[in-house]
């Protein structure tokens, strides 16, 4: 990985967890990414380094469109109050992502969310552009594996060629645990999060990670795609990467702290 990429995850990390309370008083650039399992704020500096961050697991939004715009307008603007106690200084404004093939109603519904929660939303970026803003990919493919849906979009001289979005992501690994192990969703979806737990649960998920790889497999075909890179928080389960390549036949490459990708190359929009 580019030793600057890892340096910022790394930073971004330990900004998301809290222990990077600072005391910059410049200009800031925010991101909020309203995910299927996650939402994601993050604020970087003039520089558009990580300064302070929140997320929490939510399901506000469904396959990119919003179908709780109350619920997700009261997480926001408790998101943006600890951001803010944390910084020192009140947000005013963000931007926003969409997954490739929302429709334009769904796009405008995610602004006002933003809006509502007390934020201009200043720009709207489609998530596999918001992503290679961090990653810097000028050939190849990045895969966006979120909580509902699995996103691929193809890139060449830097520029987005292809996309395509289709359903399956993490919160399928968790229906699947509990199904098997005859648990409840959140129990699952906590068991999955657990690296104790998640040795013994890669059989029962490797068949969603499978469905993930045909998807991929099936939309860069006959394509030019000599690597893949893997954003999204589903990606972190261990042995996803390989998985995918197996399943490809391509070179695939996990960074570290894909969750947070999307968001940053969010905030650098703004």
């Amino acid at each position: 990985m580019n030793p600057d990429l890892a340096s910022l995850l790394t930073h971004t990390d330990t900004v998301m967890a809290g222990r990077a309370n600072g005391h910059y008083r410049g200009p800031v650039h925010v991101g909020v990414d309203l995910g299927t399992a996650y939402t994601v704020l993050v604020v970087l500096d003039e520089n558009k380094q990580p300064v302070v961050g929140d997320y929490q697991f939510a399901q506000i939004v469904r396959d990119g469109l919003v179908v709780d715009f109350v619920g997700a307008v009261d997480l926001l603007r408790k998101m943006k109050a600890r951001v803010e106690e944390r910084l020192g200084f009140p947000l005013e404004s963000a931007a926003s992502g969409y997954p490739p093939g929302v429709p334009q109603a769904e796009v405008r519904a995610t602004a006002n969310v933003l809006h509502a929660a007390g934020l201009e939303c200043t720009g709207l970026l489609d998530e596999p552009t918001a992503a290679n803003n961090v990653l810097k990919i000028e050939n190849g493919a990045i895969v966006d594996v979120g909580g509902g849906t699995t996103g691929v979009a193809v890139f060449k001289d830097g520029e987005v060629v292809y996309t395509a979005d289709e359903a399956t992501g993490g919160t399928h690994f968790s229906l699947v645990i509990a199904g098997a192990l005859n648990i409840p969703f959140e129990q699952a979806e906590e068991l999955k999060k657990n690296p104790a737990e998640q040795p013994r649960l890669f059989p029962v998920i490797r068949p969603v990670m499978e469905k993930v790889g045909s998807i991929v497999r099936r939309h860069i075909a006959g394509r030019d795609v000599g690597t893949i890179y893997l954003v999204g928080g589903a990606c972190a389960y261990p042995g996803m990467d390989k998985v995918i390549a197996e399943y490809t036949g391509i070179k695939t490459i996990l960074p570290g702290n894909p969750l947070f990708i999307t968001p940053l190359g969010i905030a650098m929009h703004n």
